[in-house]
């Protein structure tokens, strides 16, 4: 028999694994845990995976931020110039003038993964989108999809059975 600690350990690993390798789908695995294990408190499976996925996002984060590097084949020979940099920071400051559009696309992007998740982390650790605000958004908008994701299997197996 599985304890609740091994139960939610399993799932923080799998979710921190999903968020840095998007091959690997983390909603299949609160669905199959929820099926095997339907006595698992759906919240608390949704914030201890949430905060794993949100911790793993945080590697992107970085990686757009030039805090953490990246290998030496990732790497640019020269640093953009011209139209480009002149487009990177018009996006800076437009994340940094518009805070509610910046908030919008965080938690639309963590909620609903349009655009990608993965690549909103980079780009919103590359516009300088404070932590705060990536990880409050982070956090409340996959709490909330993975709430409804481990919520399913029970709502359907009460309302068909």
């Amino acid at each position: 028999m599985l304890s609740w600690l091994s139960i939610m350990s399993a799932a923080f690993g799998v979710s921190v694994l999903s968020a840095v390798l998007p091959l690997i789908s983390i909603e299949l695995f609160i669905v199959a845990l929820m099926l095997n294990k339907p006595e698992t408190s759906w919240w608390q499976l949704a914030l201890v995976v949430a905060s794993g996925q949100i911790l793993g996002k945080l590697l992107y984060y970085f990686v757009g931020r030039g805090t953490v590097g990246l290998p030496k084949f990732l790497h640019r020979e020269k640093k953009p110039s011209g139209r480009w940099a002149r487009r990177l920071d018009g996006f800076r400051s437009a994340c940094h003038d518009r805070p509610v559009w910046t908030t919008g696309v965080l938690l639309t992007s963590s909620f609903v993964s349009l655009p990608p998740f993965v690549a909103v982390s980079v780009v919103a650790g590359v516009a300088r989108v404070p932590l705060r605000l990536f990880i409050a958004t982070g956090l409340a908008g996959r709490f909330v999809r993975f709430s409804l994701v481990a919520s399913v299997p029970g709502v359907l197996g009460a309302w068909w059975f």
